[in-house]
């Protein structure tokens, strides 16, 4: 991996990380608004946005989650699942704002593994609680989506990795 990308996924990861820190009580509940998810469109302009996302995740519910084990497990999988996903579809999908539409379907959808942690961990409705994570993924992925385009045309998110 090149300086230029290590140090940038070292951004991404902080960056997710302090985001997250500031509505770390709204981030864990089985209400979620995790503003931070909104770096998960990076992948859709260059899939090397990963290895940042993904620590930024893990470092987050090391430092800050209730669950931990459950979220190392849980929450890291479903954001590499989907992640994966996304970057496997732009074979297929050329449009950014496609692309970007399709990542917030996935990372909504993939949300049962998160409803799935909460019912094993705090014994909650596993159906409600898919419901309501995806609610909070499915509004912040939206709003992330007009956030992360009008970013990109100042900051071209595929030359900066």
């Amino acid at each position: 991996m090149r300086i230029k990308t290590l140090a940038v996924n070292s951004i991404v990861a902080a960056l997710y990380i302090a985001v997250s820190a500031l509505i770390q009580p709204f981030g864990f509940t089985n209400i979620q608004f995790r503003i931070s998810e909104m770096f998960n469109h990076l992948v859709v302009f260059n899939p090397k946005y990963f290895y940042g996302i993904v620590l930024g995740v893990f470092l987050t519910n090391l430092f800050f989650s209730p669950m931990v084990a459950y979220d190392l497990v849980f929450g890291v999988g479903q954001s590499i699942l989907a992640l994966s996903i996304t970057i496997f579809s732009a074979r297929y999908i050329k449009s950014i704002l496609a692309r970007m539409t399709f990542n917030t379907i996935v990372f909504t959808f993939t949300m049962f593994l998160i409803a799935w942690e909460l019912n094993l961990a705090l014994d909650l409705p596993f159906l409600f609680t898919w419901l309501t994570t995806a609610a909070g993924e499915l509004i912040v992925m939206t709003v992330g989506i007009p956030v992360m385009y009008a970013l990109n045309k100042r900051v071209n998110f595929k030359e900066r990795i």
